[in-house]
C-alpha cells in the first residue's frame, strides 16, 4: 500500500509539473505537440527473473508530452510475458507468467538520441500475484521517418528485485 502511495504521488507531482510547464512555455517542443508511440518488446531476465524464466516478449503504448524543447514528460503502459525455462516445463506452473506495468517519467534529448527514467507500478496478471514497484533508466534513438529504437533495464522490487534487460522498437507519431 505504501508502494502504490508513493507512486500515485510521484506520478501526480510530475503531471502537475510538466503540464504547468507546458502550458507556461512557448518554446519549439511545446509547438511540435503531444507524441504517442506504440511498440513491441523483448528482453532477458535477469536477478531473480533469470533463475526460472529465459525470455520476455511484450508491447507497449507511450504517450509523451513536451515540457521544454528537450524534454518530455512519459506515461506508458504494457504487457510483459515471462517465458519459462524448458527444464521447468511440466510442473504444475503455467509456461508463461504475464505482467502489466504502468509508468511515468522524463525523457530528454540529445538531438535524436535520448535518455529516459520511469517508476511506477506492475501488476502480475496471475491469480495471487500481486504488484510491485516499478523503474527503467534507458537510452535509446529517434528515427527522422518516426521510428524509435530503445534498451532499457527494468526492475520490479517487492521482498527482491526481479528485472529485464530489453529492447523496445516503436512507431511514434
Amino acid at each position: 500500500m505504501k508502494t502504490q502511495l508513493l507512486t500515485l504521488l510521484l506520478v501526480a507531482g510530475i503531471a502537475v509539473s510538466g503540464f504547468a510547464q507546458s502550458k507556461s512555455d512557448s518554446s519549439t517542443a511545446a509547438k511540435s505537440g503531444v507524441k504517442f508511440s506504440i511498440g513491441a518488446e523483448a528482453g532477458l531476465p535477469v536477478d531473480q527473473a533469470s533463475d526460472g524464466y529465459n525470455l520476455v516478449l511484450g508491447g507497449s503504448v507511450k504517450l509523451e508530452v513536451p515540457t521544454t524543447t528537450s524534454t518530455y514528460l512519459t506515461l506508458s503502459a504494457g504487457y510483459n510475458a515471462f517465458f519459462l525455462k524448458s527444464e521447468f516445463k511440466g510442473f504444475d506452473v503455467p509456461s508463461t507468467s504475464g505482467f502489466v506495468p504502468v509508468k511515468a517519467g522524463l525523457k530528454c534529448y540529445t538531438s535524436n538520441f535520448f535518455f529516459e527514467a520511469q517508476a511506477g507500478i506492475v501488476w502480475s496478471t496471475e491469480s495471487g500475484g500481486g504488484h510491485a514497484f516499478a523503474w527503467s533508466p534507458g537510452i535509446g534513438y529517434t528515427f527522422n521517418k518516426g521510428f524509435e529504437i530503445g534498451a532499457r533495464y527494468e526492475g520490479w522490487t517487492n521482498d527482491g528485485t526481479v528485472g529485464q534487460i530489453s529492447a523496445r522498437i516503436a512507431y511514434r507519431f
